[in-house]
């Protein structure tokens, strides 16, 4: 079976999960009840957007696809005016991503609802994570809404409130800054989805699209703080997952988007592109080569013990190590990145589970004592993530290289300008939502 062919399977299968009720939802685990958010990037239906801008790049949309793309413009565009969750992958900005990549222009409702929503001091969650108030990361705060705000047209007056905020939260660590979920939370994770990397990231972005040198610097301190505590040895560059290691009982090291150093190469392509020289001594090139380095001679995506592997998706597996390879293979034209791109891609066909309603996967948590999951439907822990990633690689082996990008905004600043179709130049601060 090709990559495309499996990647249609698995669509195929997310597509037989659709249910309609007040708008399309899916359930995140087949068969079973809606995501707590039904609307969310991370597990909902926007998450299923991405997936439909990648394949009507190669093809048109079916009958069905086109009715599903038109009900998820609807229902995430009426919502928006009375959302209350700002965030990237639960809420308002993961609204902005899914209504640019299906119906470009509809997004600024969603902006206009952050302008709104946002404090001095960054963006209040509703989620239910122990704390009150703003929080930093990619995953549910100020850095994950500034990287929608950097990639939508009209996005950029949010840029500044939630830089001021991340300058507020910023806590001096060895060798540079530090941030966490939230000041004074329990640990620091410092990859790319709760922590510094991810943090030092959306200062970067904003400090370029801003001329603000300040934001710059607090990106360039991050990012000295990580090379002050990470390993470095045989050309790489890994971190732990949660510092202090004690807050954790699994493997101290991972490799993925989310803690490793799959993650954490975003940020130095995010310095590159705002012009930053050099960070300790390395070039942001290098660092970047570095991080990517460590995931390929880590013996991923093979399962070499209980723990060290055991997701396929794009959050925390094997679709979001391939699909961050892609990115680099196609910024730089390496083929020791499109030949990794490809290992992870065949991990996937050997894996999937097939027949008559698609393809889907399970992965692993060794710890039960029914270690094998259910299959999940999500861009970030399932199929749909997953089916995205193959069908991008399809075209990549079809047209090369400079094949056309569906970018987002966890990682529009690591490919090609000329490839993205979706992120455009800002517009003037006078034309932006402004606070």
């Amino acid at each position: 079976m090709t990559y495309r062919e499996l990647g249609e399977a698995a669509w195929a299968w997310v597509l037989g999960q659709v249910r309609e009720q007040d708008g399309p939802w899916v359930p995140e685990v087949a068969g079973d009840a809606p995501a707590p958010d039904r609307d969310s990037l991370y597990a909902g239906i926007a998450g299923l957007a991405p997936v439909l801008a990648e394949i009507r790049v190669y093809r048109e949309l079916t009958a069905a696809e086109r009715t599903l793309a038109d009900g998820i413009v609807s229902r995430l565009a009426a919502q928006a005016a009375a959302r209350t969750e700002p965030s990237l992958f639960d809420g308002l900005a993961g609204d902005v991503t899914a209504l640019r990549l299906l119906a470009p222009g509809r997004e600024e409702v969603a902006l206009r609802r952050l302008a709104e929503l946002a404090t001095p001091a960054g963006w209040d969650t509703t989620l239910d994570l122990g704390h009150q108030g703003p929080l930093s990361d990619v995953i549910s705060g100020s850095a994950g809404i500034m990287l929608a705000a950097a990639w939508a047209p009209g996005g950029t007056g949010l840029l500044g409130t939630g830089g001021e905020a991340l300058l507020a939260a910023a806590e001096p660590a060895e060798g540079g800054l530090d941030w966490r979920m939230w000041p004074g939370y329990r640990s620091s994770n410092p990859n790319f989805s709760h922590g510094t990397a991810g943090v030092a990231t959306a200062l970067a972005l904003a400090g370029a699209a801003l001329g603000r040198a300040d934001l710059l610097d607090a990106a360039r301190r991050g990012a000295e703080h990580l090379l002050a505590i990470a390993a470095l040895d045989d050309g790489g560059f890994v971190l732990e997952h949660t510092i202090p290691r004690s807050q954790r009982e699994v493997e101290p090291v991972t490799y993925t988007w989310c803690h490793g150093p799959t993650g954490t190469s975003l940020l130095f392509a995010a310095l590159a592109h705002a012009g930053v020289e050099s960070v300790g001594g390395y070039s942001p090139a290098q660092l970047r080569d570095r991080c990517l380095h460590s995931v390929l001679t880590s013996g991923v995506p093979q399962r070499l013990r209980p723990g060290f592997w055991d997701n396929d998706g794009r959050c925390c597996g094997t679709a979001g190590v391939g699909d961050a390879l892609l990115d680099a293979a196609q910024d730089t034209g390496s083929q020791r990145y499109l030949d990794g791109a490809r290992t992870m891609a065949d991990a996937l066909v050997e894996r999937a589970i097939r027949d008559d309603s698609g393809a889907r996967w399970r992965f692993i948590e060794y710890r039960d004592e029914e270690p094998l999951l259910p299959p999940r439907t999500t861009w970030m822990q399932g199929a749909a993530g997953i089916a995205a990633f193959l069908l991008r690689l399809a075209r990549v082996e079809s047209a090369g290289g400079t094949a056309p990008i569906v970018d987002r905004p966890d990682q529009w600043w690591a490919v090609p300008a000329r490839l993205r179709l979706f992120r455009e130049p800002s517009p003037a601060a006078g034309d932006s939502v402004s606070m």
